[in-house]
């Protein structure tokens, strides 16, 4: 087993508070979920929350399941459990360091989305909370495992929503489930264990999947990262060492993705992604006239606000939007499955031309990216993209022309591993444990005034130069030094 580095990967970042003994070690927690056919019921135990269904999906390796006295520890293995509740939904996975899915468990919150529109992080969180333990041990049942057979814990500590890593006061106890839910059972099976605790950057762990599904993937290579909260390009040079060609300075593609979706009436229990590509087959990407984001910008940054209002200010001008109900229809309340046919077609031009436009910024912003890139690292020879946007098909096929162009090869995680998931997680955490990039196990028992200093705003490399941002000061949204930044320290030790 790897020893641990001097320098702790979670501990650097921040002043620690004095609310304990310095023995105690601090981890910052935040995190993300994704997919896949049992369900899950359970009400809320907020008042403010109504009773919700949350489908369960599972997968594991069909050759384990026939393994009646199955051995999970080997000479040259070791096995992580990795946890991911960073957004709305909750995962977990157990994966062999030979990059051998035992199991994947995701509980969805697609009613949820449903209901308020979108994330509402106040209802993930509780959603989280009562279903954490089903979700872990489902996923330890499905690799025939327990605790005692694991060698690691991984679990996302950021970036993520601000009002899911808040940290509240310790007289607020009661709610603190809701706001720390796969941290603190990642601290509970490690301390309970005594096993090694790994914190995950939730954008790393998008890029790093790759590298468990194509095994000849070495670095260097580029990233483009897409998601509900996240834009992102970088160029991985090494484990841990990331350069950032470009980030979202407003809204990434995911969210406006959703809010299309949403004015547009669509089914948004499958997300925003899929339903607006679907809607968009029947529509005309060009009868609609709206602006590539940021042209006048000659950098790798994402901007997807001014998109959203022209497709806002689009459905207006054909009055289709019913400012009550929030729904794009030529009548009141009237959902895609029961719009008139004439009003059906103009939603789908709008989904057309929207997903176009959206998508034509992803390429303009890669075709720099790997210039860039290029210029610094001329071995490169893949582009990664990742992250729940990734799943479109109709990005990928776009995407893979700007590649192709480029004498570079796409590489796409499959849609299951696209999608915020366990499986990432414990990938990434393998990746770094093999480095010696852990904190050793907490207390079993945390001290009633342990803080956990979260990460909302974590930037996974520093920027490059030629692609620093006028449009917004990024180094001041900063709350915290890059993963990169952190390793390059701890290596200096």
């Amino acid at each position: 087993m790897a020893s641990p580095s001097a320098f702790s990967r979670l501990n650097l970042l921040l002043p620690k508070p004095s609310l304990f003994a310095a023995n105690f070690r601090r981890t910052q927690f935040h995190f993300f979920p994704t997919l896949s056919s049992r369900t899950i019921s359970s009400s809320s135990s907020s008042s403010s929350s109504s009773s919700s269904s949350l489908t369960c999906s599972s997968y594991s390796n069909s050759s384990m399941k026939e393994l009646q006295n199955p051995t999970p520890k080997r000479d040259n293995h070791f096995v992580v459990l990795g946890i991911e509740t960073s957004c709305d939904d909750t995962a977990a996975a157990v994966v062999r360091s030979n990059g051998e899915i035992l199991s994947q468990v995701v509980s969805s919150q697609a009613d949820l989305l449903t209901k308020y529109g979108g994330v509402a992080p106040k209802m993930a969180e509780e959603a989280h909370s009562q279903v954490i333990d089903q979700v872990v041990q489902e996923a330890l049942d499905n690799a025939y495992m327990t605790e005692k057979d694991l060698t690691a814990v991984a679990v996302t500590i950021g970036p993520g929503l601000s009002l899911c890593l808040r940290v509240l006061p310790w007289n607020a106890q009661q709610f603190f489930l809701h706001y720390a839910v796969g941290v603190q059972k990642a601290r509970q099976i490690a301390g309970s264990f005594k096993l090694p605790i790994i914190g995950i950057h939730h954008m790393e762990a998008h890029a790093l999947v790759a590298r468990l599904t194509e095994k000849d993937l070495q670095f260097p290579f580029i990233a483009l990262l897409i998601s509900g909260g996240h834009n992102l390009l970088i160029l991985a040079r090494d484990l841990g060492q990331y350069v950032q060609l470009g980030t979202t300075i407003d809204d990434a593609i995911g969210e406006a993705y959703d809010k299309t979706a949403k004015w547009l009436g669509l089914d948004l229990r499958r997300s925003g992604g899929p339903a607006i590509e679907e809607l968009a087959k029947e529509g005309n990407a060009k009868s609609v006239s709206f602006s590539v984001p940021m042209k006048q910008h000659k950098d790798c940054n994402f901007s997807y606000a001014g998109l959203k209002t022209q497709v806002r200010l689009a459905i207006e001008s054909k009055k289709m939007y019913d400012m009550g109900y929030g729904l794009f229809c030529s009548d009141a309340n009237i959902p895609i499955s029961s719009a008139s046919k004439e009003d059906r077609l103009a939603r789908a031009d709008i989904a057309a031309a929207f997903q176009r436009i959206a998508v034509l910024h992803l390429e303009e912003r890669c075709e720099r990216a790997i210039q860039w890139a290029l210029k610094m690292e001329p071995s490169i020879r893949h582009l990664i993209i990742s992250g729940g946007v990734a799943s479109n098909h109709y990005v990928r096929s776009r995407l893979d022309m700007v590649v192709k162009k480029n004498g570079l090869q796409l590489v796409c995680p499959p849609p299951r591993l696209c999608t915020d998931n366990g499986v990432m997680v414990a990938w990434t955490g393998i990746e770094h444990f093999r480095m010696g990039r852990y904190d050793p196990p907490p207390p079993a028992e945390e001290p009633e005034n342990f803080v956990y200093d979260l990460r909302p705003r974590w930037p996974l490399g520093e920027e490059y130069a030629e692609g620093r941002s006028d449009a917004r000061s990024i180094r001041r949204a900063r709350l915290h030094p890059s993963l990169t930044s952190i390793i390059q320290a701890s290596s200096q030790q």
